[in-house]
């Protein structure tokens, strides 16, 4: 019988590592696909050639998008400072200067694209819009939209296989998302979140201090910190 296929978007963060790691739980073959779209934080890709291997997936293929032509976000354009040591409340409140414009909508296009060519039945992201910057592509009504678009947009979809756009932790808390990782033995130790590149984290910036307290709430140490070299 012909293996279940799905594309997973490993962006190298905690996020898309645990939510790649479900699909595989799901008993599906995994086709990886990253995004190197000019960001500041390069560190990032390493990280997702880790977790890709860890995963073992059947094929990662990593992408050029320039979306640092276009500028505007602190993620792409290195004129723009990065946050740093931004309260809760500070972070919960807005659209942050990190949000990178068009970012998902590129992504998810590109996903589904991919899985029509290998036959893959699902795209799995792991956008959630719970406990972190209120980035307007990681919303529930946004995925809904687009798996209405789906069912439009490819030849598989017309002749009644339309793939799934899958956000399984879109309405989760940061901490749950730490929890299942752990229990699916998610390659964590391998993920990246800061926005900065380096030997070690900032430990300052929104992802960090986001990262730091789901772990902390979940009671878990954070596997990724005791790989780092002192």
């Amino acid at each position: 019988m012909k293996a279940r296929r799905a594309v997973v978007l490993v962006s190298g963060g905690l996020d898309s590592a645990v939510a790649a790691t479900i699909a595989k739980c799901e008993r599906f073959e995994l086709y990886a696909l990253t995004f190197q779209y000019g960001q500041r934080n390069e560190r990032e890709l390493e990280s997702a050639k880790k977790v890709a291997d860890a995963l073992r997936v059947k094929e990662h293929k990593i992408l050029t998008v320039p979306l640092d032509a276009f500028g505007q976000s602190a993620l792409t354009d290195k004129k723009i400072p990065v946050p740093k040591q931004r309260s809760k409340q500070e972070i919960g409140t807005g659209v942050p200067v990190t949000y990178v414009p068009g970012r998902n909508t590129v992504f998810v296009a590109m996903g589904l694209a991919y899985a029509e060519s290998v036959g893959a039945e699902a795209v799995f992201i792991g956008a959630h819009a719970l406990d972190y910057s209120g980035y307007p592509d990681c919303r529930p009504e946004y995925f809904e939209k687009w798996n209405e678009l789906a069912k439009l947009a490819t030849k598989q979809a017309i002749e009644g296989a339309p793939a799934k756009i899958v956000a399984p932790l879109v309405q989760w808390t940061k901490s749950k998302i730490v929890e299942t990782g752990h229990d699916l033995k998610a390659p964590m130790k391998h993920t990246w979140s800061c926005y900065e590149s380096g030997p070690a984290p900032c430990g300052k910036c929104d992802a960090c201090q986001i990262r730091a307290e789901a772990f902390a709430r979940a009671g878990i140490p954070d596997p990724a910190l005791a790989t780092l070299k002192p």
